[in-house]
């Protein structure tokens, strides 16, 4: 076959016009940076390659046209010839004309996929289109065919590094003007060409969360602590979601990571929070629904008190105290350590009576024996409690429970109702309970540790 393809070269070339013009004598190169293709094995000694030769002395002393003609001659005389396509291509680039330039090597790359000049000067005609990640990945390409080509290698760095610019560049605006989705395009294209940055992966974890792809951000957040152990800051967005997923263990061990690295009070207060969440998934189902019951108990009381205001239980403990309706009750394990404490007291049957309801008198009573507890600590705000008296037009001074009821107005614990009304015998609602036993806690000076919250 080779040699029946020589025998046509050699056919065509002697049907040639035997007129030559002269060929030149080239001191100075018009295109010295131009490659020159080599002949091929099968080629070698042809009337081709003397075409190929004769066509790059006339493109180098800068007559285009004559060098022109050499190129298609040859190829006339042999398409298989790819050197010649690649040679006209590079006549295109001389008469400053890539687009024109580009089809030519890539036909004598879908014959010879790794010919050097070929792809050099496809890569020359990208960047001239401005079509410079094409252009890197070609010249990755001459790269692959001769590694020793130094000045090729700095002009892919310095694309990679331009094209890294360009793309975050794009992505961060995309960001701004909300394209989220051209943003995380922009933002794959960034780390495709430096996959070692750690910043690209925080970035596009964030637009990902922001999308709802949670898994997706938690990957690439992982992959930038992998790059930077110290990114505190991705470490506590993980915790964020685990937190949003109610996977509290996880959230947790992040936030507690990421405080480890850099402290951050944002995350310490996240970190309490799911500390407070834990806590309370370990509570009874019954305590967690307090604040969904339009009237509560007095063992829902209890319990409520008994979790959230323990650090006041422990001042005052009085023993011998006998109660006998509260084993099979679910707050029974803080039913005791309040009547220890005086807080609500059992009957005079020695019962409890949790499952009673409890009015608005019930829970006056309650507040102000804690009130009193919290007096040991603020003495002199406790004054003000201590010697209001709170005028209400359905609770006379009279009244066994008006004492109570004036402390614990007075000191912002209980709301009145319309024209000052104290509703002595309206049942107590769960949220109001909660929201009572939370001021309670805000005058004790609680610290966050011993607070244990209900839903809100």
């Amino acid at each position: 076959m080779r040699k029946l393809l020589l025998a046509l070269v050699v056919l065509a070339s002697a049907c040639a016009p035997k007129a030559v013009r002269p060929v030149p004598t080239v001191t100075a190169p018009k295109f010295p940076d131009f490659p020159q293709p080599s002949v091929p094995p099968a080629f070698a000694d042809s009337p081709v390659a003397a075409s190929l030769s004769r066509g790059w002395t006339y493109l180098q002393a800068g007559d285009l046209k004559t060098a022109q003609h050499e190129f298609s001659t040859a190829l006339v005389a042999a398409p298989g010839f790819y050197p010649a396509e690649t040679s006209l291509g590079y006549v295109e680039l001389a008469q400053k004309d890539p687009k024109a330039a580009l089809p030519h090597f890539d036909r004598a790359l879908e014959q010879q996929r790794d010919d050097l000049p070929a792809l050099l000067g496809k890569a020359r005609a990208l960047l001239a289109l401005d079509r410079e990640d094409e252009a890197r990945v070609t010249l990755e390409a001459a790269l692959a065919a001769d590694p020793s080509l130094s000045d090729v290698r700095r002009q892919v760095e310095v694309l990679k590094f331009r094209g890294v610019e360009q793309n975050i560049g794009r992505a961060r605006q995309f960001a701004r003007q909300g394209r989220t989705d051209e943003a995380v395009a922009a933002y794959t294209a960034a780390i495709a060409s430096s996959p070692d940055s750690p910043f690209l992966y925080r970035e596009i974890a964030v637009l990902e969360r922001q999308k709802g792809n949670t898994d997706a951000a938690i990957a690439d957040f992982r992959k930038a602590i992998a790059l930077d152990p110290t990114d505190a800051k991705s470490v506590a967005q993980i915790g964020e979601i685990l937190d949003s997923q109610n996977d509290l263990e996880g959230a947790g061990k992040a936030y507690s990571d990421s405080l480890a690295l850099e402290p951050n009070a944002d995350v310490e207060k996240r970190l309490d929070a799911v500390h407070e969440r834990m806590a309370l998934a370990k509570l009874p189902a019954e305590y967690r629904a307090l604040d969904q019951l339009p009237q509560i108990t007095r063992g829902d009381l209890a319990a409520l008190v008994g979790i959230r205001l323990s650090p006041l239980l422990t001042n005052e403990r009085r023993d011998g105290v006998l109660i006998t309706d509260i084993r099979t009750h679910w707050a029974a394990t803080w039913i005791m350590p309040i009547a220890r404490a005086g807080v609500m007291e059992p009957f005079a049957n020695h019962t409890f009576q949790p499952r009673t309801v409890v009015r608005r008198t019930d829970l006056a009573q309650a507040v102000a024996k804690l009130l009193a507890k919290i007096a040991t600590r603020r003495a002199s705000e406790a004054k003000a409690w201590e010697g209001a008296r709170v005028r209400f037009p359905d609770l006379s001074a009279n009244h066994i429970a008006y004492p109570a009821a004036s402390m614990a107005v007075a000191a912002g614990v209980m709301k009145t109702g319309d024209d000052n009304t104290f509703q002595p015998s309206r049942p107590v609602t769960g949220a109001e309970a909660i929201d009572a036993i939370a001021k309670l806690e805000a005058l004790a000076g609680l610290p966050a540790a011993a607070k244990t919250k209900t839903p809100r």
